[in-house]
């Protein structure tokens, strides 16, 4: 086998390893708890070691304007669309966790963790803790 071969093995081997690796990052479909309808989509994408969301698409024609009237801080009055809701996750084994997420409806934050579906890799829960307490919602990669 000559050196070309080779190298070209190597370097699929090691695309198929990175993008494994990198299941969660793309564009999601976040699905509303009371009515199950799609509501936005989330774009997750790494800024160094770490993961982040930010509302790319709000679904509903006439919620596109809305800004964060309950967000506090740098966030308060920004656009929702546009809006980076998930901060600061870091990869562990097949988990991304220490992370925070925003409810832009209510301005809370939340301790967060995310992670692909074993069974499904198009589902990502997403949950969002306080204490003890905790909500798992599940995203739908869009293709």
């Amino acid at each position: 086998m000559n050196i070309s071969r080779i190298i070209i093995i190597v370097v699929v081997f090691m695309t198929t390893i990175a993008t494994a690796q990198e299941k969660i990052i793309g564009e999601w479909k976040t699905i509303d708890d009371a009515t199950g309808e799609a509501k936005s989509i989330v774009e997750i994408y790494k800024q160094g070691n770490q993961y982040f969301g930010k509302i790319k698409r709000i679904l509903k024609e006439s919620d596109r304007d809305k800004t964060c009237i309950k967000c506090e801080g740098s966030d308060y009055g920004k656009p929702i669309e546009g809006l980076v809701i998930i901060k600061n996750l870091s990869k562990d084994g097949n988990e991304y966790e220490d992370g925070t997420i925003l409810d832009p409806e209510n301005g809370k934050i939340y301790t967060s963790k995310i992670w692909v579906d074993e069974d499904n890799q198009d589902v990502l829960n997403v949950r969002g803790y306080i204490a003890f307490f905790y909500r798992t919602q599940n995203w739908i990669r869009v293709k």
